[in-house]
């Protein structure tokens, strides 16, 4: 049987219209006790002004006015009805007014507090828009961050209030400003202000104005199960449904995974500069490992801190062969050359002529920094030594550990090594054996031998025969460790082998892949000659790349082994030894056999090596035995 409905009385449609109007908010309710507090006061004093009961003041009535603004005294100010006096309902009345008033005035104070509160629960979420223009804007919250902002900082310490830094995360806005105040608190006249939203919702993205930011920043979400999804989603947000105000986008995000490379440059097109993280940590590896020091070289590279790459117009060399400008600045190590068309190409041939529209790509500590040389001086052809470097001969390496980049670093390792070259993997379980089951078909100068141990076990690396390898890569265990357990085990691996080394008397170049930069401080004493911070290098990268987008061709050339990369030569070959000679030299030197001298790595006093990038060419620095040159060259 159907139940028939309840008749709407009066005080049902009251009470509706009254609930419907308190949910408008505090202003609502404001206003609601300003009408209250008027109806008693005009009530009141209208009373009091009828029943004629008012004192009398110089032997009249106050008027109606009068007595109304003694009745609103009376209910702004409790106290004030201790000296009334007059008949009891002249009382009465003005206590009831007062009454009102205490009432409505305590309620007044409440709502305030609750709306106040309220306000700023919803600034501490982070959830207004940002006014900001020409800012950069981080999209996504991870430890890279901290690097990230801390790098943009110091970019634009020279500049006249700093920069302005977004960070939008799905996270804690109050939670984001401390962490960031904690690992960067010196902002150097920057600032950095957080918003609380998802990077991937419309609404939430424009919190951060990225149709007027400078530069966009993508990074994946740490507890993500799939950061690149979520990079993915982000970039299509940008591209798609926020578009630039004036010109395109200025879009630098990370890919951790090679197959999501494709999906990302079509979503992206030609306003984002991807990232491949796994890829570039694998090529590094791979480069560092063969030549000790070079980790540090490319850290120096992609820090704000030392020296870095620029693009630099007003050279006036236009007419002049790119050799010409490799000494045309007495600060400023030339590296290669950008035309009009934006074509970027790192040891261009040395008789190659600058046009007008060229920029020269310049490692320097500034922009403002490049000095153009004066005289040039005469190169004293006696202190320089052409000798033909040693010949390559097959190479042994062992790679301890695995992870997803491992299946990369063999891959590059074998474009770089002779033919007969041997390849060992030691992991703890049939994930290295699978991979490289999958790139026999590209592996063309190594022979490569999976063994299933525990890298930590010492057996197992006496096994092996370590000492008789030239070349030591740890890869960290990723993939399936937290971070501190596997930077764990390769501290422990670390141990072992610089005992084998100290032991068995030989030496072997270890190169080892960190997660936590901090873990980096405890291993420096098993003195492994390079260390590449995964994280703390991508983070670097990506701050370099969202102050100058251009810069990834050059990244890209550098660490491609079919392109002009990084070496670090025997000094001999290139220079007498034992004698000072000036940094003139060594370019010449360098120049003549198609190579470009960047800088030097000599020992100190204390036997520790530290490279020496864009030094200046006047100066002169003597060379000893075993001391090497930095160049770029093709081989």
């Amino acid at each position: 049987m159907a139940r028939m409905r309840q008749p709407v009385t009066g005080r049902d449609r009251f009470r509706y219209r009254f609930d419907n109007f308190m949910s408008k908010g505090p202003i609502a309710l404001v206003g609601a006790l300003f009408v209250a507090s008027l109806l008693v006061i005009v009530i009141g004093g209208a009373l009091i002004y009828a029943f004629g009961v008012a004192p009398l003041d110089d032997g009249q009535r106050p008027g109606l006015l009068a007595t109304i603004w003694a009745a609103a005294m009376r209910t702004m100010d409790a106290g004030t009805l201790g000296g009334d006096s007059g008949s009891r309902l002249y009382l009465a009345l003005m206590l009831l007014v007062t009454l009102g008033g205490i009432f409505i005035v305590s309620a007044f104070i409440g709502v305030l507090n609750s709306g106040l509160e309220a306000k700023l629960d919803e600034l501490r979420k982070g959830k207004s828009r940002v006014i900001e223009e020409n800012h950069t804007l981080i999209l996504g919250w991870s430890p890279q961050v901290f690097t990230i902002v801390s790098e943009l900082c110091a970019a634009a310490e020279n500049q006249p209030g700093g920069t302005c830094i977004v960070v939008l995360a799905d996270r804690d806005k109050v939670e984001m400003e401390d962490e960031i105040e904690t690992k960067v608190p010196d902002l150097r006249g920057s600032r950095v202000v957080c918003r609380n939203g998802s990077p991937i919702d419309l609404d939430d993205l424009d919190l951060g104005s990225p149709e007027v930011a400078r530069a966009i920043v993508v990074i994946g979400p740490q507890d993500s199960d799939d950061p690149d999804a979520s990079v993915i989603k982000t970039i299509l947000a940008l591209v798609g449904h926020k578009p630039r105000e004036s010109g395109k986008h200025h879009i630098v995000a990370e890919i951790r995974d090679l197959k999501n490379r494709i999906p990302a440059r079509m979503v992206g097109r030609d306003q984002v500069e991807l990232v491949m993280s796994s890829d570039v940590i694998a090529r590094i590896a791979v480069q560092t490992c063969r030549q000790s020091g070079l980790s540090a070289i490319y850290t120096e590279l992609l820090d704000f801190g030392g020296d870095e790459i620029y693009f630099h117009k007003k050279h006036g060399l236009a007419g002049k062969t790119f050799g010409d400008s490799l000494d045309a600045f007495e600060q400023g190590a030339v590296i290669g050359l950008r035309d009009a068309a934006g074509k970027t190409q790192l040891l261009p041939k040395m008789d190659a002529v600058l046009a007008a529209g060229d920029e020269l790509i310049v490692i320097a500590e500034d922009d403002d920094k490049i000095s153009a040389a004066g005289s040039v001086p005469k190169v004293d052809e006696t202190k320089l030594r052409l000798a033909d470097p040693k010949p390559r001969e097959p190479e042994r390496t062992l790679i301890l550990g695995w992870n997803g980049r491992g299946a990369t670093v063999v891959s590059e390792l074998d474009k770089y090594a002779m033919p007969g070259s041997e390849l060992t993997i030691i992991a703890d379980d049939d994930a290295p054996g699978e991979d490289i089951d999958g790139l026999e078909a590209e592996l063309v100068n190594h022979k490569v031998r999976t063994v299933k141990g525990d890298i930590n076990d010492r057996r197992v690396l006496d096994a092996a025969g370590v000492s008789g390898f030239q070349h030591v890569i740890t890869l960290s265990y990723a993939d399936k460790r937290g971070v501190q357990e596997a930077d764990a085990i390769t501290l422990v691996t670390l141990l072992h082998l610089r005992d084998i080394e100290e032991k068995n008397g030989e030496t072997f170049s270890v190169v080892s892949e960190m997660l936590d930069a901090r873990n980096q401080k405890l291993a420096e004493i098993t003195k492994t000659d390079d260390f590449i911070v995964s994280e703390n290098l991508i983070s670097l990268l990506l701050a370099q790349l969202a102050e100058n987008k251009a810069l990834g061709a050059v990244f890209e050339d550098l660490f491609d082994a079919d392109g002009a990369e990084i070496y670090l030569k025997d000094a001999g070959t290139y220079v007498a030894t034992g004698e000072p000679v000036d940094f003139y030299t060594v370019v010449e030197a360098a120049r003549r056999r198609g190579e470009i001298a960047i800088g030097f790595d000599i020992a100190d006093k204390a036997g520790k090596r530290a490279p020496k990038l864009n030094p200046k060419k006047g100066d002169r620095v003597t060379f000893a035995e075993g001391d090497r040159v930095v160049v770029i060259a093709d081989n």
